[in-house]
């Protein structure tokens, strides 16, 4: 049998895939972290943008995908690695031609974070390498020490003035950190609006934001309003770069460090 045929041979049952394609930007990291030597064929486009994507140097050593069944299917994958907010049609149409397709819920607590990356070390046959990941993670977060002592008050606060409640990533993010969340204390769960007067009212110690996108964006503008100005001139502050929380993978503890850096800044301030 010619060489070109053997590779086009699906694995034999249980074994680890050869041929891997991801089509999402957290499937793309998580499997980065943890694939073998060659068998991570192809990452989405979104993975080599620096602002959303850690690995974006890394990224550009694999084929580039846009997420499209057809340029999937030419790829000849023995594993499509998809988020469960992946269009359905696209994922649908990978099944019914034979392909398998591993599909990835987004992560809402950092729990939720060491189970995706247990997750994708099974779909890729790499048990080992999650292993020692998660041990350098829980090693991270236990060395942060934030369960102690007073919780100042902070509002995590998005373009067009979105917040992160409970049951967010970002959420959960916060309160590991050693905060607390002034928008769920005045009533505002993850992805509602809070409005500049009621983001003044709750009077928080601190006003957490993204970092911007290069050029002028409508849905930004809130973030250089007077009022959140005035939060940034007058007391701690922090801005977060997308890449630390978009996706649930390891790196969410550069921001869970980063936050409560800022929190150990508050309580020598208030002189504790």
């Amino acid at each position: 049998m010619a060489a070109a045929e053997q590779i086009a041979l699906p694995p034999p049952p249980d074994a680890a895939p050869v041929r891997v394609v991801s089509m999402n930007l957290c499937t793309d990291l998580l499997a980065m972290l943890l694939a073998g030597e060659g068998q991570l064929w192809s990452v989405s486009r979104i993975a080599l943008d620096p602002m959303v994507s850690p690995l974006a140097d890394e990224a550009r050593d694999h084929v580039i995908n846009h997420s499209r069944a057809e340029e999937i299917y030419l790829m000849r994958p023995d594993l499509v690695l998809a988020s469960t907010l992946s269009p359905r049609s696209t994922v649908l149409m990978l099944e019914r031609l034979g392909i398998e397709v591993a599909q990835f819920a987004p992560a809402s607590t950092l729990e939720d974070v060491r189970d995706r990356v247990v997750e994708m070390g099974r779909v890729l046959g790499r048990e080992a390498a999650a292993r020692a990941v998660l041990a350098r993670f829980d090693a991270r977060l236990a060395a942060l020490g934030t369960d102690e002592g007073p919780r100042p008050r902070a509002v995590i606060y998005h373009a067009n003035g979105y917040v992160s409640g409970r049951g967010s990533l970002s959420g959960d993010i916060l309160e590991r950190a050693g905060f607390a969340n002034a928008a769920h204390a005045a009533g505002y769960g993850s992805g509602q609006v809070m409005p500049l007067e009621v983001l003044a009212l709750s009077d928080p110690d601190i006003v957490v934001t993204a970092r911007t996108y290069p050029g002028g964006s409508r849905s930004e503008e809130v973030l250089s309003h007077p009022v959140v100005r005035a939060f940034r001139a007058g007391r701690e502050s922090a801005v977060i770069s997308d890449q630390s929380w978009v996706c649930g993978t390891p790196f969410v503890l550069d921001a869970v460090e980063q936050l409560a850096a800022a929190r150990r800044r508050i309580m020598a301030g208030a002189g504790e």
